[in-house]
């Protein structure tokens, strides 16, 4: 880091410039191993609450809050967790979270009732439930390994976390700037006209997201039910992984390969636009769920522009577009305000399609995504070949 000669203001172009080394994808596995928790748990309660249903005799009501009061939880985590990195540094709580995550999946496969579980992801997800229902194993036991599974990846990092270095651009502000209070990173996101739009167009994308995401994923295998047929959840399983494999993953890889050229505004309402349309022909083309083949297709695409869209863009905005001494602080808002989408998602997911099949949950999807859409292009701006400095003046 250098300091420019004539504002005497520190210069990041050669970290800007810098190409990528091993020490970057160090970095990239150590953090990734906490979207792969994230989406580990996220599709492991599914699986896990169907196992459980004629175990426990669960009603829809427990159904519903099982598989979403983590998501309510994570928002006030999100919420506090980020405001206290931009008070005490990124390094201080990194790696601490990640035994909150392991205490809650130990926990949470210790339980006895459902009244103690926490949420639970993509494609390890199935393949473990798959290969433990072909094992023949005690569903009691079964349920209680995929959950405290969570634990591992979480744990496996956690040295690693803590003994990350400080990031230099926090290092810096942290020299020039006042020692701050729980409230005053709030307050001047407020004070700023700009800075209150990019937090409202930040977070109302992340919410809009996650409400439709979290519902057709967490609810992924009573969307599959309504091809009818006697597959048992071994086959349903197989079904997810096929689509998680073929779709998903090749949109996330095709978002990180193109999200400098095209940019994150173009990606994400791409994104929006295509989700829109493929739950839209889910909810109004009823003769979809006669033909398997066409149903998974239109599924699965919209797994791909979800990953190829806004669940690759809504967390990289907020890294970018707001200044180093509130960054934190506006992620962990916007973050906060999308897990609550994803809370709202997933509990009424299951009672919309008791309600109206997929004409009622997927409309609903359809119109989150519109409405997300909508936000990406009159809130937020194009951050794509500006440095961060830029983007934060």
């Amino acid at each position: 880091m250098s300091l420019s000669p004539a504002t005497s203001v520190p210069s990041f172009k050669e970290y800007d410039e810098a190409g990528i080394s091993h020490e970057h994808w160090k970095i990239v596995l150590i953090s990734g191993m906490g979207f792969f928790t994230d989406a580990y748990d996220l599709f492991i309660i599914g699986v896990v609450m169907t196992i459980l249903k004629p175990l426990w005799h669960v009603g829809k009501l427990e159904v519903s809050l099982t598989e979403s009061t983590a998501l309510l939880a994570s928002a006030i985590g999100a919420f506090a967790f980020g405001r206290v990195a931009d008070i005490l540094g990124r390094k201080r709580i990194y790696g601490v979270e990640v035994l909150v995550l392991a205490a809650g999946a130990i926990a949470c496969a210790c339980a006895n009732s459902i009244w103690w579980m926490q949420a639970a992801g993509l494609i390890f997800g199935p393949l473990l439930a798959t290969a433990l229902l072909a094992t023949h194993l005690s569903p009691n036991i079964v349920w209680r390994i995929l959950i405290g599974f969570g634990a591992v990846p979480a744990l496996a990092v956690f040295w690693q976390r803590r003994h990350l270095k400080e990031t230099p651009r926090f290092e810096a502000a942290r020299r020039e700037a006042k020692q701050q209070t729980f409230m005053s990173g709030f307050a001047t996101l407020v004070a700023s006209r700009k800075l209150l739009l990019y937090l409202i167009g930040t977070s109302a994308a992340w919410f809009l997201m996650d409400a439709a995401y979290y519902g057709n994923t967490v609810s992924s295998p009573l969307v599959l039910s309504v091809l009818g047929g006697n597959h048992d959840l071994r086959h349903k399983l197989l079904s997810q992984l096929a689509i998680f494999v073929l779709f998903a993953a090749p949109g996330y890889g095709l978002a990180a390969g193109l999200m400098d050229r095209l940019g994150r505004k173009t990606i994400q309402c791409i994104g929006f636009l295509m989700m829109a349309a493929t739950f839209s022909l889910l909810a109004f083309v009823p003769d979809l769920t006669h033909r398997a083949g066409a149903f998974l297709a239109v599924f699965g695409i919209s797994f791909f522009f979800t990953e190829f869209g806004p669940n690759a863009t809504t967390f990289v905005y907020p890294s970018e577009i707001f200044p180093v001494k509130v960054r934190t602080t506006s992620h962990g808002v916007a973050a906060a305000v999308g897990k609550l989408g994803g809370f709202v998602g997933t509990f009424l997911f299951p009672y919309l399609m008791h309600w109206k099949g997929l004409l009622g949950a997927e409309s609903a999807a359809a119109a989150a995504c519109v409405t997300g859409l909508a936000v990406t292009w009159f809130l937020l701006p194009e951050p794509k070949g500006r440095t961060l400095e830029e983007l934060s003046d």
